[in-house]
């Protein structure tokens, strides 16, 4: 399997999952319209990858792997609502409030927070009743106030105040914090799930978690600089925010050049831990080598 192997799947199957015909159809219509956005679909890749590496089926992963995606998808549809982030393009296409109301885009994320859960018990049954509890125990974890919400609420907390140091820690601390929370606890939810799925033991997911940490930080700050260098046609989002709005991140504490030299470190240590690995991902080594080439290292 090769990233558009697995991609060509997950596509299939998010419009499978994803229903548009039922009332009220606003609703479904705007759940789908953000999940089903074409993307790099990084995560569910990885969850179906980490199933393989730890020798499970990687077909057993796919409704978990939507359901990331769909949580991924909620994540988005917020974050670029007008009392966030208040941006009006994502993935090159109208933000979802733009197309389906404030109101109705609220509603989509919070319905997608729970229906992803529902896809996963509803097609993973096979996996037995302690896969299935340990699985949704991670989802909520990641998907809760201890996961992604805590970074965003960072996030937002410190636009144009991390200078002060009104949160009770350093910037550099804070920095880590909201890069943690708000990108790498999807990238841990997606490979940790997907080792579970495989059977893989705890010193296993200890591995996995540490290198999910180090590559989820690494994609924000090639985001951080993207923001900095690239241009909408490449993005599909508006650039240039991060630093019009003062917001906290690797560009805006270390400076340009400094941010790349901290991300070709880390990227490095990705590489060395997957040499760990028992089994090789020509996967997980493409998606590094994709980070690499977004910023020009």
């Amino acid at each position: 399997m090769n990233i558009d192997d697995y991609i060509n799947i997950i596509n299939n199957r998010l419009d499978e999952y994803m229903p548009e015909d039922i009332f009220p159809e606003d609703i479904f219509k705007a759940m789908k319209y953000t999940v089903t956005l074409p993307g790099k679909r990084l995560r569910p890749i990885m969850c179906m990858e980490a199933c393989r590496i730890f020798g499970g089926d990687y077909e057993d992963a796919i409704p978990t792997a939507c359901a990331i995606e769909m949580l991924h998808a909620q994540t988005l549809i917020h974050d670029d609502l007008p009392c966030m982030d208040n941006d009006d393009f994502r993935r090159g296409k109208p933000t979802n409030h733009k197309v389906f109301g404030e109101a109705n885009a609220v509603l989509a994320g919070d319905a997608l927070l729970s229906f992803a859960p529902q896809i996963i018990i509803k097609h993973s049954k096979s996996l037995g009743a302690e896969k299935l509890v340990k699985i949704l125990e991670e989802y909520t974890q990641f998907a809760g106030a201890y996961g992604v919400i805590a970074g965003q609420v960072a996030d937002i907390e410190a636009e144009k105040n991390w200078k002060d140091n009104t949160f009770g820690l350093e910037p550099t601390k804070l920095l880590e914090f909201i890069h943690t929370h708000k990108t790498a606890d999807l990238f841990r939810l997606a490979l940790r799930t997907g080792a579970i799925i495989a059977g893989a033991n705890e010193d296993d997911l200890k591995i996995i978690s540490e290198f999910a940490q180090k590559l989820g930080v690494a994609f924000q700050i090639s985001d951080d600089i993207l923001d900095e260098i690239s241009t909408f046609e490449e993005m599909g989002k508006t650039i240039g925010k991060d630093k019009n709005s003062d917001k906290l991140t690797y560009v805006t504490l270390y400076g340009l050049d400094e941010a790349k030299n901290k991300l070709s470190c880390i990227l490095k240590d990705c590489c060395d831990m997957i040499n760990k690995f028992d089994v090789k991902s020509n996967v997980l080594l493409d998606i590094i080598t994709g980070i690499t080439k977004r910023v020009g290292l």
